[in-house]
């Protein structure tokens, strides 16, 4: 399987079961490999026939900004099943960093890893529209 690789994608967002994070906000950082086919992209060298990753980062930053949640696991499945659901992609793995968690000790970054796939057979958005069955 092909796969795209955006790295860095940052935004504030106030994840964390903690009051003063929800209030205060702080940078999470997200790292995502797209999996899909580009067949159908490498023929025609139309970015509608591929994942946009201009796009796909935005959408991440949404998500990151976006509605608070106590924990980074439930914002990397958020984000792994918003991206399947919203692009043409097989599968996504999805790796949200917290590199400023109220650790009491010195540390680098902690980060949770989601891998999530399509289910075999399940249409994916925007095949009716490449198939002029959609709006």
């Amino acid at each position: 399987m092909d796969r795209i690789t955006l790295s860095g994608v940052t935004a504030v967002g106030h994840h964390g079961v903690f009051d003063f994070e929800r209030r205060e906000g702080q940078p999470f950082v997200v790292d995502a490999v797209l999996y899909l086919d580009f067949a159908k992209a490498a023929e025609s060298d139309d970015v509608r026939d591929t994942a946009h990753y201009g796009e796909v980062a935005q959408r991440i930053t949404e998500w990151i900004s976006g509605e608070p949640l106590n924990l980074i696991e439930a914002l990397a499945v958020r984000i792994a099943d918003g991206l399947l659901s919203e692009f043409r992609l097989e599968a996504v793995d999805i790796t949200v960093h917290k590199p400023q968690a109220p650790i009491e000790v010195p540390f680098g970054d902690v980060a949770v890893s989601v891998h999530r796939a399509r289910p075999v057979g399940e249409e994916r958005d925007g095949d009716k529209q490449s198939q002029g069955e959609g709006p």
